[in-house]
């Protein structure tokens, strides 16, 4: 009798961030028992929402902000992702401001698609009342380079650019999450893990299940995760590591639960009614 074949590792991409491998970390290198194999792809976040819209892998570390986009296709899990609170993106210049003095400016952003855009042009609809002027798409890691060399007058940069950007001899102009969380008093939804509805109910809830042993395994024994996280975080500094960890991975991380679903239909809900992003279906974020 032939041997049984093993079903075919799960196609999953997110980014090299450290929140991300930290989350992962457990499951990608089969510690967690009875979780289903994953083949890993690493990607920016602009990438990976592209890969959504697409129909690539099948799981996904997306912005919310491209929910609208993808959610016949895929489904968002109840974990995995990224919301907190004094975590938000930034707005930096090379001089001190206010937001009326990016009128016209050209502003760098990580995605048209990313969450942390969609705060942006939140936020900008009411401090930038004669708007601002070209967008530029660049990778994260290369905004503030951008903005110190004078190539963009400001960039709007996310991740652990928060606790590095003085480095750069920049200043923060603007916070989206303190706009964000002044005006509704919410978490900052930013990224999501999605996964394919074809997959069906009982695997997607699985895949939930071993993202949350992941999670706690991690938390468990944070040195087990440190070679990974740092093979992948171009050369960061590992106590900048170590604070991006404690900032973006929290209860949200473990269950979205109401205050984490309240925060993701309000931005989305927010977006479509400023005419950012299409409407979202009554049900579309419920998971099966």
């Amino acid at each position: 009798m032939s041997p049984e074949k093993l079903p075919e590792p799960l196609k999953i991409a997110y980014s090299p961030c450290p929140n991300d491998t930290f989350v992962f970390d457990a499951w990608a290198h089969g510690r967690v028992p009875g979780a289903p194999a994953l083949d890993v792809t690493f990607a920016d976040i602009d990438i990976t929402n592209g890969m959504a819209e697409r129909g690539e892998f099948d799981v996904l570390k997306v912005s919310y902000a491209v929910l609208p986009w993808v959610l016949d296709e895929y489904a968002l899990l109840p974990c995995g992702g990224a919301l907190g609170r004094g975590c938000g993106p930034l707005v930096l210049t090379r001089e001190p401001g206010t937001g009326a003095d990016l009128a016209g400016k050209t502003v760098a952003v990580p995605s048209e698609r990313s969450t942390a855009y969609l705060l942006f042009r939140l936020w900008a609809a009411t401090e930038v009342p004669d708007g601002v002027g070209e967008i530029v798409v660049l990778p994260f890691h290369e905004i503030m380079p951008a903005v110190r060399d004078g190539r963009v007058d400001a960039g709007l940069v996310i991740h652990e650019a928060r606790f590095t950007y003085r480095n750069y001899g920049l200043h923060k102009l603007a916070d989206m999450g303190e706009h964000w969380e002044a005006t509704t008093g919410l978490p900052i939804p930013l990224g999501a893990i999605i996964a394919k509805r074809a997959l069906g109910a009982e695997r997607l809830h699985a895949l939930a299940a071993a993202a949350r042993a992941s999670v706690r395994t991690a938390w468990d024994d944070p040195a087990l995760s440190h070679g990974y996280v740092l093979a992948h975080s171009q050369e960061m500094d590992p106590a900048v590591a170590n604070q991006h960890i404690g900032l973006y991975v929290n209860e949200f991380t473990l269950d979205l639960g109401d205050d984490g679903y309240a925060a993701v239909r309000g931005l989305l809900t927010r977006a479509a009614a400023e005419g950012l992003v299409p409407a979202l279906a009554p049900d579309a974020l419920a998971f099966p």
